[in-house]
Order: C-alpha cells, then sequence, then structure tokens
C-alpha cells in the first residue's frame, strides 16, 4: 500500500488525500449538472457544497472525538485521519438544512441533486482508505484477501501479522465499499431522471447505504470506539447503531414524502 505519495519539505501528500480531493470535486461537479436539471442555480450548489464538505469534515471529526479513546486533537495525525464517515454524512446534512434556508433553496432537489455525488466521492474516498490501510476488514482465507505493507501498518495499525508471525490476509472492506458505491451512484443517476417526488434520491441513498453498511460491519474489524455505552449494550458496531437509527428515519422520510406527492397528485386531477 501507499500510504503517502511524496513530501514537501516535512508535510506528507497523501494518498488519502489525493483521492478525498478527487472524489469532492467530482461530487460538486455531478451535483451542479443534476441541479441544473431541476432549474436550480449551479453556482448556489458549488457554493452550498463547498460549506457541505466543510460541515461533512468537521462532523467526522467530532464523532471520531466521541466514540474513539485517547484522541489528540491538536496533532497532525487528527488532521490527516478521515473521520468517521457517519459523523461527516451527519454534519455535511445539518449544514445544507441550515443552508438552504439562507438560500431560500427547495431543500429536497436539493438533496436530491447532492446524494448522487455523495455515493461517488465515497467511492474514491474508499480507495484512499485502501492505499492508506485504514478501515481494514477482519482475517479472511479467500482468495481475493490483502496483505498490508508494514508502511500501512505504520501508518494506521492495520495488523500484517497472527500472533505466530504468520502472514494477515485481511477482507479488503475498502474496496468493497467504493465498488458498491459505484453501483449506488449510477442507481441514485438513473433515479434522479425518474423519480417519482422530490428527495427520493436522497431518501433511497439513506436506505440502501445504511443497509449496506450494517452489513459491511461484520466483516471490518477496525475498531471505533463505544458511543455512549451503545456498542457494549447491544453488541453493535457504533456504525451499525448509527445504520439502524438513518435506515428508520430514511423509512419514516420516504413514507412521508409518497404521501405528499399523492396528495399533490390527488389535487391535480380534481
Amino acid at each position: 500500500m501507499y500510504p503517502e505519495l511524496f513530501k514537501i519539505g516535512n508535510f506528507p501528500v497523501t494518498t488519502y488525500g489525493i483521492f478525498l480531493a478527487v472524489g469532492m470535486l467530482l461530487a460538486l461537479f455531478v451535483a451542479s449538472r443534476l441541479a441544473a436539471r431541476d432549474g436550480l442555480p449551479r453556482e448556489r450548489i458549488y457554493d452550498l457544497g463547498l460549506w457541505t464538505l466543510i460541515g461533512g469534515l468537521l462532523g467526522s471529526k467530532l464523532l471520531m472525538f466521541l466514540v474513539e479513546d485517547n484522541v489528540q486533537i491538536f496533532t497532525l495525525d487528527f488532521l490527516r485521519s478521515g473521520g468517521v464517515y457517519y459523523g461527516g454524512f451527519l454534519g455535511g446534512f445539518l449544514t445544507v438544512v441550515i443552508l438552504i434556508r439562507f438560500y431560500k433553496l427547495p431543500f429536497w432537489k436539493v438533496a436530491d441533486a447532492l446524494a448522487p455525488g455523495v455515493a461517488l466521492g465515497q467511492a474514491f474516498g474508499r480507495q484512499g482508505c485502501f492505499a492508506a490501510g485504514c478501515c481494514w476488514g477482519k482475517h479472511t482465507d479467500l482468495p481475493w484477501g490483502v496483505h498490508f505493507t508494514e508502511a500501512g501498518h505504520q501508518y494506521t495499525g492495520v495488523p500484517t501479522f497472527g500472533p505466530s508471525g504468520e502472514a494477515l490476509y485481511l477482507h479488503p472492506t475498502q474496496l468493497y465499499e467504493s465498488f458498491a458505491m459505484l453501483i449506488v451512484f449510477g442507481l441514485l443517476v438513473y433515479l434522479h431522471r425518474h423519480k417519482k417526488f422530490d428527495g427520493q434520491v436522497l431518501i433511497a441513498y439513506g436506505i440502501i447505504y445504511s443497509i449496506f453498511r450494517f452489513l459491511i460491519e461484520f466483516v471490518r474489524d477496525d475498531p471505533r470506539g463505544d458511543l455512549f455505552g451503545l456498542t457494549t449494550l447491544t453488541g453493535l458496531s457504533t456504525s451499525q447503531i448509527v445504520s439502524v437509527v438513518v435506515a428508520i428515519g430514511a423509512a419514516v422520510f420516504m413514507v412521508m414524502r409518497l404521501r405528499a406527492a399523492k396528495t399533490v397528485d390527488a389535487n391535480v386531477q380534481i
């Protein structure tokens, strides 16, 4: 694995950072194109997208601080780390909610334009995780199991050898999620063209990703701490607990938006 590409002086340029930057730029580009299709101003979407990225980064760091032990805030490692994805998702979502009111934009239309870009950004971001060695999976004997390099171990702590000195091969959970999110991106773009009501794309993303993340946690093996003691209480990981909450919330919104859409159709027919 190649956690670092090169250094500028003493500052490392990380593979994860490059993939994350590329993913963010592509996400903004896709969001602007989809927003224009719905008659929204591209300039506002770029502004909103940039602030949403900032909100997402802050949210990811905040959740990492809450669930992980011995996190040192004022360190280079803290700044370089990607944080916890669900914190980024919730932080970005809250930023969108606040700024949409400020910009006076239709929330659900904007959310539908942003959702496919989020999935595409994840696909690139997880490639960065794979290069760095973070977010690793459990030991596997499957032929596609991955043995990470010593550089990855030094950078992220990914296990490379077992207790007897044998080489460890792990589930490439980063690649599982990356390829899955590419498929989800295609599905969401298709859904955006054929959606029955505004908000359908974002809600579909929330349901699909929360189910996928709940399942992939069974083969992930990077510790993410205990959120308010709930992990110990339930036996589920922090991300699985958040997945359940997100899935339930998305399902509730789906029912509400479907009812609203049917009411509008009924009024139009009258």
